[in-house]
Order: structure tokens, then C-alpha cells, then sequence
């Protein structure tokens, strides 16, 4: 297991996020994006969400902004599938993600894991693979109640500058979260900590990922 050294200072890439819910990418790879845009990486994202109706498409999009401050170029794509319900609307989605592979091939794309106890995840991940078959995928893991964190071999390390950013921001941008007794503070630092210690971070905090498959040059 090491550190993902995918991108260095000065260097392009091309990263398509994609998140069942509208907080889904800022807590399983916010603070990737925001280290790698603190390094000096020059970023081009597309950042898609699928379930984002009325107020939850406001969030995604103001959260986006903030997350994604310093990139290149972002573009932040919201859909309407109903919560809940994704393995029911898989025809749909597939065709809406079909739509995503038009212009530019993303460098990597981050997704969901594949085996998240979530029934929305799990479909997003599953159509992510069956989409972009030739593409770099990096799955992120998102804690809940459920306790299916699974077992990373990958991991980006950063430092308390981006973990309290990264907990500002999502503190700031989902309100309509902070009701949930899993959503706070504390529940993020442990995970990037314990992340951290798994990879030895200089920095003491980590997300993790699962690399199924593809190469890093």
C-alpha cells in the first residue's frame, strides 16, 4: 500500500467525479482535489451528481465551487434520479453517463466502491465500470452507519491545512446533512486519520481508495 503520487506540481490532469448524492465526492475525495490543487496541479473537473433535485443542486454547486477553487477549468453537472432508487433506474443513468464520455477523455475518474452498502453507490459504481472501460478509476469510500468500510491500496496523504478545510466546507455547504448524527467533524478526522496512520502520512491524514485496475505513469 503507498501514496498516490498521480500528479506533481506544475502538472495537467483531467479528473471526472462522479457522486450519487450531492455530498458524496466532497467527503470520499474532497480532500484529494484540495491537496492536489495546493500543490500546484492544474486540474480540469467535471463534477456530476446524480441526485441533486431543487436545494440539493444549489449545494452541489456552491460546495463545488469551493472545493474546486484554483482548478483549471470545472464544470459541475446535476441530475435529477430519485434518491433511493438507482438500481431501478439504471436504463436511465447508463444513457445519462453515456452522455458524460462526449469531448475530452477524463485522465482518472472517481467513482464509488463497487461494494458500498449503499444501493445507490453500488449502481453508480457499476455503471461507471461499465461506461469507462478503458479509463483509470479510482473508487472512494464514504463512512455511514452501515460500518462498511472496506480495505484501500491506495491512498493520497495530506495535512491539517486540508483536513480543517476540508471539514470547514462541508460543514458550511450541507446543512440539509448536519442532522445526521454521522455527519460532523470528528466522524471525518477519524477516518482521514486512521487513512493517515495506514499509509504513514507525513502529513498524519489520508483518503483511501480501491485501484482495481490500469496503470500510473
Amino acid at each position: 500500500m503507498k501514496p498516490l503520487s498521480l500528479v506533481r506540481p506544475g502538472d495537467g490532469l483531467s479528473v471526472l467525479c462522479l457522486g450519487a448524492h450531492s455530498d458524496d465526492i466532497e467527503i470520499g475525495a474532497g480532500g484529494t482535489l484540495l491537496a492536489w490543487i495546493a500543490a500546484g496541479a492544474r486540474l480540469d473537473v467535471r463534477w456530476c451528481v446524480l441526485s441533486a433535485p431543487g436545494e440539493r443542486a444549489r449545494e452541489a454547486q456552491r460546495s463545488a465551487a469551493s472545493f474546486l477553487a484554483g482548478a483549471c477549468k470545472s464544470d459541475v453537472v446535476a441530475g435529477t434520479f430519485s434518491d433511493g432508487l438507482f438500481p431501478e433506474q439504471g436504463e436511465a443513468i447508463k444513457a445519462w453517463m453515456e452522455n458524460l464520455k462526449s469531448g475530452r477523455a477524463p485522465d482518472l475518474i472517481l467513482t464509488h466502491r463497487r461494494d458500498d452498502a449503499h444501493q445507490d453507490h453500488r449502481a453508480v459504481s457499476r455503471l461507471t465500470w461499465n461506461t469507462f472501460r478503458d479509463h483509470l478509476i479510482l473508487e472512494y469510500e464514504i463512512p455511514k452507519w452501515d460500518g462498511d468500510l472496506g480495505r484501500p491500496n491506495l491512498y493520497v496523504p495530506y495535512g491539517e491545512d486540508v483536513m480543517e478545510r476540508k471539514i470547514a466546507l462541508l460543514v458550511e455547504h450541507f446543512a440539509s446533512q448536519r442532522s445526521k448524527d454521522w455527519f460532523d467533524g470528528e466522524t471525518f478526522r477519524g477516518l482521514a486519520r486512521l487513512r493517515g496512520a495506514e499509509c504513514r502520512s507525513s502529513g498524519r491524514y489520508a483518503e483511501a481508495f480501491i485501484l482495481r485496475k490500469g496503470a500510473i505513469g
